[in-house]
């Protein structure tokens, strides 16, 4: 009893530290209704800013103080940019765009940590006391009580001002109804920035204090927002009080579940204990905290009517695929074998982000889970043909299956849940699927299983098979050919869903699933079946994934790439398939981010960051993504062409293009 006291002491600096970002996911909601998922981003620049800012990094070195005042500089300018270049344009925007919006912050701020500081874990300076005292009989250090204590104050204090000071009901005043504030007098965007710079200054000071505690990394502090958003669910996002307790209280849980894992009797893993627990306690919680709380996020009386990207009717769907599939035949015999391999790669993303177009697109509602569907299906895949030795193309067919019903059963149990709520709940899922069960060796691990290349009556379909293009190099164009068969399959079934009337009920689920009940549609049928599409789409990648690699490794499906890949997708135009191929040319390994890799030297940490700005440039100036400008385009132009306006005289055609 005695150890599971200490370690849940030992606990609370982590849960100060999850409580702090938690107020500061709080704070930056109340202000402007945006779920911030940058936030632990934040405390990570905090972090290595006062670490370089005491080790001499930049040349110079300076006493503590002076460093951590130079780290709360920093989160403070963190906090201005954010609000002016990326909250602000997007505050009448959908909460979709604005989670994605906070998506692309978290992107820009990883990618400029890892070029300016490398992958290396650094260790910072201390500033609470390094002294230790008895407690209870046991010798604890004190700097847990002390940033428990400190965080415990900050939530205090935040409580006093949002309860009676003018500034908190200024903030109350613009979060139930902007347009009465406005006449009011009050300016939304500045309670917003006062808001975002709150958080920031909590964040970062969490991020300084609490970094000789926790590993100071650009993994580890930046997904310390998933435990925080399972407090903050718990707060409903708007209680202070509620966050604060709820957060020190999950990094108790899971000191005291890391210590328990040490024990003999605890389930094993090779050896090793059982891993992913601490995810899954907090995916575990968070669906507790929906119980609880609701599945509905509080309500913002917004100024501006938010709208979600348009979903257009495609025009044409045969002659466009068998054009662009002639053009990848061709192009995987001819290109060079690494231009080869980076087209594959292009085809594979372009299916998975297929799925983000269902879902996501036709839906509204953000699943981050996708990409671990894919891991899924890879690794039951290998385990199918290697383990049980089924052959091809059923083994790939029990993958997908397995890795589908996975979705489904996700689907319903999220039925309650929509929206940004379901971004958050599925992105600790797809936190605890990659650490409990890819990372478990039995199913998976680090170093990966290897997977057979996929044969047909004899003939080798795989990278290895004995045709190889021009340059007479691996990997084959005839896996190239089998990658574009499903792609084109693929894309040609997600265009004609629109068409169909399931397409235009999901829309109306998108649109509002009130009045879609109101009509006779059933929501809940809907989305399950929503879930069950995109879900088949996206473990149909996992398994080309597969087998273009010949093996499948947890480090390929990791939460953070998830989310990459959805700003990719929105990027390229979440609602259309011509979006995805757009998606699919930028994704990790492809077309475009091989050939500046090649041509210019630009390596993968670039091609994130660029990822990041474009992701927030693009929901600012072009929500609709890059096949929605073209869309655009190719509409404007057909209002001009001659062919419009056959058969009306000059008066007319003078008047429609006037």
């Amino acid at each position: 009893m005695e150890q599971i006291l200490l370690f849940a002491v030992l606990g609370l600096g982590q849960g100060a530290l999850i409580a702090g970002i938690a107020l500061g996911v709080v704070v930056t909601y109340r202000g402007s209704g945006i779920i911030n998922l940058s936030t632990g981003a934040v405390a990570m620049a905090s972090a290595y800013a006062f670490w370089s800012l005491t080790t001499g990094f930049f040349g110079f070195t300076l006493p503590v103080g002076p460093a951590a005042a130079g780290a709360l500089v920093v989160a403070l300018a963190v906090g201005v940019l954010t609000e002016v270049a990326v909250f602000r344009p997007l505050r009448t925007s959908s909460p979709l765009a604005k989670l994605a919006g906070s998506l692309g912050v978290l992107l820009t701020m990883q990618a400029g940590v890892l070029l300016i500081f490398g992958t290396q874990p650094q260790q910072a300076p201390s500033i609470l006391p390094a002294d230790t005292i008895t407690f209870l009989g046991l010798t604890i250090p004190s700097d847990r009580f002390v940033l428990t204590g400190l965080v415990a104050a900050i939530a205090l204090a935040l409580g006093a001002v949002y309860r009676w000071s003018r500034f908190g009901l200024a903030t109350r005043a613009a979060s139930e109804n902007e347009q009465a504030a406005l006449l009011a007098g009050l300016s939304p965007n500045g309670v917003s920035l006062a808001n975002t710079l709150l958080a920031a200054l909590v964040a970062g000071l969490l991020g300084v204090l609490a970094a000789p505690i926790v590993q100071v990394d650009s993994i580890t502090l930046p997904l310390q927002v998933v435990p925080a958003l399972a407090a903050a669910l718990f707060a409903g996002f708007t209680s202070l009080g509620v966050a604060c307790t709820a957060g020190v209280l999950i990094g108790v849980s899971q000191s005291i579940l890391y210590y328990l894992s040490t024990q003999s009797w605890f389930p094993t893993d090779n050896g090793n204990a059982m891993p992913g627990l601490q995810q899954l306690l907090v995916f575990a919680l968070m669906v507790v905290a929906l119980y609880v709380r609701g599945a509905g996020l509080p309500r913002r009386g917004e100024a501006v009517e938010q709208r979600l990207p348009a979903v257009p009717l495609p025009d044409r769907l045969l002659r466009p695929a068998l054009v662009a599939a002639a053009v990848a035949v061709v192009a995987l015999i001819v290109l060079p074998f690494d231009f080869r391999q980076a087209l594959t790669n292009s085809m594979i993303g372009m299916v998975i982000v297929l799925s983000y177009v269902v879902i996501t697109g036709y839906v509204g509602q953000i699943s981050v889970m996708q990409l671990a569907l894919s891991g899924t299906a890879g690794f039951v895949l290998s385990h199918l043909a290697v383990r049980w030795g089924v052959p091809f193309p059923f083994s790939a067919l029990g993958a997908v299956l397995v890795a589908t019903l996975l979705g489904v059963a996700a689907g319903v149990s999220a039925l309650r849940v929509r929206g940004v709520s379901l971004a958050v709940v599925t992105l600790a899922a797809a936190l605890a699927v990659e650490q409990a069960l890819f990372n478990n060796t039995s199913f998976g691990g680090t170093a990966g299983v290897t997977v057979p290349p996929p044969t047909l009556f004899g003939i080798d379909l795989g990278p290895k098979a004995d045709f190889r293009g021009l340059d007479g190099n691996e990997p084959s164009p005839l896996f190239g050919f089998l990658v574009l068969a499903v792609t084109v399959a693929l894309g040609l079934y997600v265009a004609h869903l629109r068409r169909t009337g399931l397409g235009r009920q999901m829309l109306a689920v998108r649109s509002n699933e009130r009045a879609a009940a109101a009509a006779g549609i059933d929501v809940r049928a809907v989305k399950i079946t929503a879930f069950a599409i995109s879900s088949f789409i996206a473990s149909a990648a996992g398994t080309l994934y597969g087998y273009n690699f010949g093996s499948v490794s947890a480090a390929r499906f990791t939460a953070l790439a998830a989310l990459g890949l959805i700003g990719f997708a929105y990027i390229g135009g979440i609602t259309r398939v011509s979006g995805a191929l757009a998606a699919g040319l930028m994704s990790t390994g492809a077309l475009l981010p091989h050939a500046l890799e090649k041509w210019f030297g630009i390596k993968g940490t670039w091609a994130l960051l660029f990822g990041g700005v474009s992701l927030v440039v693009t929901l600012i100036a072009n929500p609709d993504g890059i096949a929605g400008a073209a869309h655009r385009r190719k509409t404007a132009k057909k209002a001009k062409s001659p062919e419009v306006f056959r058969g009306f005289t000059p008066v007319e055609v003078k008047e429609v293009t006037s």
